[in-house]
């Protein structure tokens, strides 16, 4: 459990932060900048809850928010080692949370017809909230690959973060009236 008795510390002052080994990086290395994009992914999720509050959308995502932390938290943990395996200790995302999310992609997308086309990000006020949510996602997922082409990164980690923009897309698709109110892209209607 984690108890903060006092919000500021003054130990970044100097433009460094600890991680959960207790080594410090600066505050502008590939990790602070993916964990920071996954904590800014965390906020758009918790703005496209409150669009869904009081349904089942909203508890779903109310947990993928949790799993957010839970990854934010992945990224905190450095393994020089390579070794990701989660303990008493050391929190990682698993598979099975990366599968948990395949199950409820399969689920949505179960009532849904396929694309026939790109889909622009909007339609009701939901699913736009949820599509901004989607590309905060892929933002985080870009730079966990950054760092994950310097440093180690848990695969497990990387996975759940792809396959979360892929449950926010077709979570916006079933916001939009099961599809039915999706906006099509159409190719050079302006010129």
């Amino acid at each position: 459990m984690v108890k903060l008795n006092k919000i500021y510390t003054k130990t970044g002052d100097d433009g460094s932060t600890g991680l959960v080994d207790g080594s410090r990086t600066p505050k502008n290395s590939a990790r602070i900048a993916a964990i920071g994009m996954v904590d800014e992914a965390n906020s758009a999720i918790g703005v496209a809850a409150a669009a869904v509050k009081g349904t089942g959308h909203a508890s779903a995502l109310f947990r993928i928010q949790n799993d957010m932390f839970d990854l934010g938290a992945d990224l905190a943990t450095p393994s020089d080692d390579g070794d990701f395996a989660p303990s008493e200790m050391v929190l990682r995302v698993i598979p099975a949370q990366v599968t948990a999310l395949e199950t409820a992609i399969d689920a949505l997308n179960e009532d849904l017809e396929p694309l026939t086309s790109f889909v622009l990000p909007g339609g009701s006020e939901a699913a736009a909230r949820t599509q901004v949510a989607r590309a905060s996602v892929r933002a985080a997922e870009r730079s966990m690959a950054e760092l994950a082409d310097a440093e180690a990164v848990n695969p497990a980690a990387l996975a759940y973060i792809n396959r979360l923009s892929d449950y926010l897309f077709v979570l916006a698709r079933v916001l939009n009236d099961n599809g039915k109110a999706d906006v099509n892209w159409v190719p050079g209607a302006n010129r």
